[in-house]
């Protein structure tokens, strides 16, 4: 037997027979058409007014750059965001555990300095289980680079930044779609939906994630394959007023109260950038338009590096990737035959000090903090408590870094602005990384003097490099 119609049955909108609502407000005539089937006595309060929240989306799409800024997100990078509605059947409550899964490949898979990953779930996920519990399941993939955006907080924002979205049958996986953005399904249960409805139709026409497969070549496929206006019928049918919602609203609203409208024109407040700074509170009352930045990376990461030393044609370039070291992690290659005198591969471990398992700082070439009060001092003490560590290096801005190498001196590596004039977005313990790939093929600082480029996936970040001698 098929469940009721979600919000358009008799148990959601009448009492002893009747509606409950004076007015009920649908956002396409395709409702209407739904409701007169499962429910004709609400059909006489229907109201067509379009839908505000897809409205804000529409508004925000044009400031779909600045979002990515505010949020975080570099040039080159991929912003992939995990959506789950509520209910035992939603991603989030799968039965087959693909959430786990998935946030564990998200984590393990992918380059961290080439994608980033955000999840959005249900408030009711957050009420049901309460914070703590949510953030206790999310720990660790949290520790490996999820930025996990709070109920409050600029989801919105968040979903217009977007280049792919694994969701499941939620309103916020339909917006997405709607508005043109990649879709992949992790979980759809078409025996939960009215067949004729704008969601199913969502989950006949969009991929399927393949569980327990590798995921990285789903997302490049994904992303590769899609075109903007794949899902076309979905954007028509999520309202036939997209951008009148605000009038049509309040006309419906003074009705109600008989009184006459205002004079000034009815309009929706802009989404606003997120406010680029601490990361948010998981709880409910976090500030609402606080961004959900990353937070630094606790887990343990494997680093990959290219060395192209193009002097004196140019300055020395050298690629890093970085993985989340755990199960799963792409190990490294040596260097092949296409590589020169002038091309080499190395690799390193780089982990952060307040890891969770401080054994891994056994392991550490580079031994990472941030934020410290005195940075080449924390430097210096970090050296003389990890004697096996090459160096140590302090986050030190949003663009730079202190980095302490083994012969006592400080370097000072720093993100010049790119083209249009916006300071750098990478992960600024990227640049220590560089340094000791330069470092440890016994290459002096000193030759850095003019600069250094930088290379994550596909963007070039510009290096100065200052030298301190040691006090």
């Amino acid at each position: 037997m098929r469940a009721p119609v979600f919000g358009l049955s008799p148990e959601w909108l009448l009492r002893d027979g009747e509606p409950v609502a004076t007015a009920t407000v649908l956002s396409h005539p395709e409702q209407l058409v739904r409701l007169r089937h499962a429910c004709p006595p609400a059909a006489r309060t229907a109201v067509l007014a379009g839908d505000p929240c897809f409205d804000r989306l529409l508004t925000a799409l044009p400031h779909r750059d600045s979002f990515r800024r505010a949020l975080g997100v570099s040039a080159g990078q991929r912003l992939v965001v995990v959506n789950s509605t509520w209910g035992p059947r939603s991603l989030f409550g799968d039965s087959n555990d693909v959430l786990p899964w998935l946030l564990e490949c998200l984590a393990r898979e992918p380059p961290v300095d080439t994608y980033r990953r955000c999840v959005v779930l249900h408030p009711n996920i957050w009420h049901g289980h309460g914070p703590g519990q949510v953030r206790a399941w999310l720990r660790h993939a949290e520790q490996a680079g999820l930025t996990v955006v709070p109920p409050l907080g600029p989801w919105r924002q968040v979903l217009a930044a977007a280049d792919a979205v694994i969701g499941d049958h939620g309103s916020v996986t339909y917006y997405a779609a709607a508005i043109g953005t990649p879709v992949l399904l992790g979980a759809f249960p078409e025996e939960d939906l009215d067949p004729a409805s704008p969601v199913a139709e969502l989950g006949r026409t969009a991929p399927r994630l393949r569980p327990y497969e590798p995921l990285l070549p789903q997302l490049d496929k994904l992303l590769a394959g899609h075109h903007p206006d794949r899902y076309a019928q979905l954007t028509a049918l999520a309202s036939s007023s997209p951008g009148a919602s605000a009038a049509l609203l309040r006309r419906a609203f003074y009705g109600l109260m008989g009184l006459a409208e205002p004079g000034p024109p009815a309009y929706l407040p802009r989404l606003p950038d997120p406010a680029y700074g601490k990361p948010p509170s998981a709880a409910p009352s976090a500030a609402p338009n606080a961004a959900p930045n990353a937070a630094p990376l606790l887990v343990p990461l494997q680093v990959l590096t290219h060395l192209r030393d193009r002097r004196p044609a140019a300055l020395p370039e050298i690629t890093v990737t970085r993985h989340a070291d755990g199960p799963g992690t792409v190990a490294y290659q040596a260097p092949g035959p296409e590589h020169t005198a002038s091309q080499t591969a190395g690799a390193h471990t780089a982990v952060h000090e307040n890891v969770p398992d401080a054994t891994r700082l056994l392991l550490a070439d580079v031994v990472l903090h941030d934020s410290r009060p005195e940075p080449g001092a924390w430097a210096q003490a970090a050296m003389h408590r990890h004697r096996h560590c090459a160096m140590a290096a302090c986050v030190t801005g949003p663009d730079t870094c202190l980095v302490r190498i083994p012969d006592g001196r400080l370097v000072t590596l720093t993100a010049a602005p790119g083209a249009d004039g916006h300071r750098d977005l990478c992960d600024p313990a990227v640049y220590a990384s560089a340094l000791y790939a330069w470092y440890e093929r016994g290459k002096p600082v000193e030759e850095l003097a003019d600069g250094l480029v930088v290379v994550t996936g596909d963007a070039e970040h510009h290096l100065q490099v200052t030298v301190t001698p040691p006090r």
